[in-house]
């Protein structure tokens, strides 16, 4: 248990895997859009004392591999990172209301979660640093 990590209530390890995509699987995630959405995820993190162990930017996708208290379900944690991220990048760049006919939302309604062990928390954390050069 030497990676758990201790509130003042509970020790916990728990690791999730998301994986979003913008609506209509655009790939308008690159560039300085791919840079303020990854300095979005650093500031949530940091605010709701959660843990980024690995985050990967892709053209048409979000991969966030993420450890919080267990005081939020995943369902709520996921909601909030892509409404927040969705209404702070449609505010930098108005530009990226055109692709969806001037949506509310940047993100398609669904996403993945997984959970991970220590084992394939590596496994995971390898995946998503891999798929950088891909």
């Amino acid at each position: 248990m030497s990676d758990a990590k201790r509130t003042p209530h509970c020790v916990y390890q728990i690791n999730y895997h998301f994986v979003w995509i913008p609506r209509y699987r655009k790939k308008v995630l690159v560039g300085p859009v791919a840079k303020r959405l990854q300095a979005i995820c650093a500031t949530i993190a940091t605010e709701l004392e959660f843990e980024i162990l690995a985050l990967e930017v892709m053209p048409d996708h979000v991969h966030l591999f993420v450890s919080w208290p267990p005081k939020r379900s995943p369902a709520q944690v996921v909601r909030g990172f892509k409404g927040r991220i969705s209404r702070l990048l449609m505010q930098a760049f108005p530009q990226l209301k055109r692709p969806y006919w001037g949506g509310k939302t940047l993100w398609a309604e669904g996403y993945y979660i997984g959970t991970a062990g220590q084992v394939s928390a590596e496994t995971i954390r390898r995946y998503i640093e891999e798929s950088q050069h891909v």
